[in-house]
């Protein structure tokens, strides 16, 4: 019985959690490769091990042989042979592992620093951590611990490339089912995410039990669970939605804490017209933009900001075009808008089949509203770009009138001031120690002299 070998097999499937039955058929290749060119490739070479004693058996033509007799290049061979399969096996092990682990969190530690890509050691072998997947402004150094998404796993050539990433949306999924055991237990459901690595990110969440409150479970006790996952992220902001069906609501919640006046959805052209107050109009925004257009691609809607101003020049415009055509009447008009047509852009994106699909017009009369659209469009577009021009011209006479009354009130301040100092005769202005180098020294010495106290001596205090 061959114990050494049954433990040296054992021993490499544990290690590089191989089959013992791949590692075996492994051996039995190289030694039938050693024989091969031992022997020559004419002769008919068969080997076999015995899986329960370890041991081998090789014959030639029928004939048991002593493998032992093949000589040093032959050993050489089975030994590169070997090395190969094994190499082989492992490769597909490593796949296979981390096939069925992408999309998870995984942990490892920083190897190497190759450029502004990370090398990351994972046990069995390196994922690759590249710039593009990595938090803009995060800094990692060698030996650090770090958890990242499997993202990718690919086979290429001699080794398996595992791609990993910290900035993919899915990264805060996985986070929240490790940190919210409700989430993980499907209570609650991450429904959508949008996010900006390193700045911001927006969840919507909902739950199936009426007694569990999403928001509530995924911020945990003094925000203990939502710390944890912004810790993880370098201080990302997270904004945690409440889910709703209904898309006015959901719009509503994700353009928190800004407070919505008024949304029209237009499911032709997938847009909400959100209107806010002035005073909400940058909250609502964000900035940059950031928060309306993560709330835009959370909900699915593009979804656009006006004031209430805005939404009723809007609406007076279309009023006014429709008002032209013969028959338009005020529920007509309200059709339109209720349609989520609240302005003349709008009116020339939809085209004419929706009119006729939804308001049940006549082709020739849907085409004379966009016609008539279209031409008012253009003439509004024109008289809002000669204002804007007007606006700038009247902007900047404002500001030359200005800086020309700023210089006049200068001049006038020095001449003012020039002419005080030289007729009222007052001592400071006109016998300055500057102005009159006769009259330079130390004033206090000058003042003392005048009381008949010598200066160079300090006073008694009595």
């Amino acid at each position: 019985m061959n114990q050494e070998l049954l433990r040296i097999v054992d021993s490499i499937a544990r290690d590089k959690n191989i089959e013992k039955e791949s590692i075996f058929n492994d051996i039995e290749m190289s030694l039938h490769s050693a024989a091969r060119k031992f022997y020559g490739e004419a002769e008919d070479v068969a080997c076999s091990i015995d899986r329960m004693t370890g041991d081998i058996q090789v014959n030639k033509n029928g004939t048991l042989i002593d493998y032992r007799e093949f000589g040093r290049i032959a050993a050489q061979t089975a030994k590169q042979v070997l090395i190969q399969k094994i190499r082989e096996d492992e490769r597909g092990s490593i796949l296979e592992e981390f096939a069925d682990r992408q999309g998870q969190i995984i942990t490892g530690a920083v190897a190497r620093v190759e450029g502004n890509a990370l090398s990351i050691n994972l046990g069995r072998c390196e994922g690759f951590l590249p710039k593009s997947e990595q938090i803009p402004g995060e800094t990692h150094h060698v030996g650090e611990r770090i958890r990242c998404l499997v993202l990718e796993v690919r086979d290429v050539g001699n080794h398996v490339k595992i791609v990993l990433s910290r900035s993919h949306p899915d990264f805060i999924r996985r986070l929240f089912e490790l940190e919210v055991p409700e989430v993980q237990e499907k209570i609650i459901e991450v429904k959508a995410l949008a996010r900006e690595a390193g700045y911001r990110t927006k969840i919507a969440v909902s739950s199936i039990d009426t007694k569990v409150d999403c928001v509530g479970a995924c911020v945990g006790v003094r925000g203990s669970r939502i710390k944890n996952i912004v810790d993880e992220l370098g201080g990302e902001k997270i904004d945690i939605v409440r889910w709703n069906e209904s898309s006015q609501v959901l719009i509503t919640n994700s353009l928190k804490p800004a407070e919505i006046v008024e949304i029209s959805l237009n499911f032709e052209l997938g847009r909400a017209t959100v209107v806010v107050n002035e005073t909400q109009l940058s909250l609502a925004i964000g900035k940059r933009g950031q928060n309306v257009r993560l709330a835009a691609r959370l909900t699915g809607w593009d979804i656009d900001i006006l004031t209430p101003g805005e939404y009723s020049k809007g609406l007076d415009d279309l009023e006014k075009a429709m008002r032209t055509i013969e028959g338009v009447d005020d529920k007509f008009i309200d059709r339109l808008v209720a349609l989520g047509i609240i302005d003349l852009r709008d009116l020339q994106e939809v085209g004419a089949e929706p009119l006729v699909k939804e308001l049940e017009l006549t082709e020739e009369f849907a085409q004379q509203v966009i016609d008539v659209g279209r031409e008012a469009g253009k003439r509004v577009e024109e008289e809002d770009k000669a204002r804007k021009i007007a606006d700038a011209e009247a902007a900047k006479q404002e500001a030359l009138l200005a800086a020309d009354a700023a210089t006049t009130s200068d001049s006038s301040t020095e001449s003012t001031g020039d002419s005080t100092g030289e007729s009222t005769g007052d001592p400071t202005a006109s016998e300055s120690p500057s102005e009159h180098p006769e009259l330079t020294g130390d004033a206090g010495t000058g003042q003392a002299e005048a009381q008949g106290i010598d200066a160079s001596e300090p006073a008694s205090s009595n």
